[in-house]
């Protein structure tokens, strides 16, 4: 699932994760401060557009240009403006106490690339900041509706635990729910939901 597997992806006319934002994230982007967020693996800019509705400036992140150009596409027909920058999240660079928000919505990382980058995302909140993680958990194997079919690749609320230690954990579960999000993510799903809070 390299840079050419999501351009392909992403090449299709329509917005194949859907134009609405993630379900779990939309319920809290209102928790989010004010000030910059982040948005990790944004594909083709669902939620970074959403959280642009609110008033943040946004940075959007992707491998994939294909889904970062329909991503700015998203947000001026929303009205607001995003900035999208094309890299791999295994050699991004995370600025440290940046960020009011960073948002990770079905960023299914190598778990040894995950731990770097979710150790990153604890140092680049600001005080207060928030980060808001969607995934599908190790039982979404048992299901057919989307998701990582490599367990390395799926994530549980233990590791989840460990990988970002450092931040006070608001919500963290692993729940059944339905996923409707386009094409690749439609049905009874198998999730883990974290949001978690930098200490002032």
């Amino acid at each position: 699932m390299d840079a050419d597997f999501w351009n392909n992806r992403y090449a299709a006319p329509h917005f194949v994760y859907g134009e609405e934002p993630n379900g779990f994230l939309a319920s809290m982007s209102s928790n989010i401060p004010a000030g910059p967020v982040l948005c990790l693996a944004e594909g083709e800019g669902r939620n970074a557009a959403h959280i642009a509705t609110r008033g943040h400036q946004v940075t959007a992140v992707d491998q994939a240009e294909s889904g970062l150009a329909k991503a700015r596409r998203l947000a001026a027909l929303r009205r607001v403006a995003i900035e999208t920058v094309v890299a791999d999240l295994s050699d991004f660079e995370i600025k440290p106490a940046t960020w009011a928000g960073i948002v990770a919505i079905f960023a299914h990382l190598p778990r040894a690339i995950r731990r770097r980058v979710h150790a990153q995302a604890v140092r680049g909140l600001r005080p207060g900041g928030l980060f808001v993680l969607e995934a599908y958990a190790p039982a979404q194997l048992a299901f057919t509706t989307g998701g990582p079919k490599s367990p390395d690749l799926l994530m549980d609320l233990p590791s989840l635990r460990e990988e970002l230690a450092g931040l006070e954990f608001v919500i963290a579960r692993e729940v059944e729910r339905n996923v409707v999000e386009g094409d690749y993510h439609t049905g009874r799903g198998a999730v883990v939901q974290i949001l978690a809070r930098r200490h002032e």
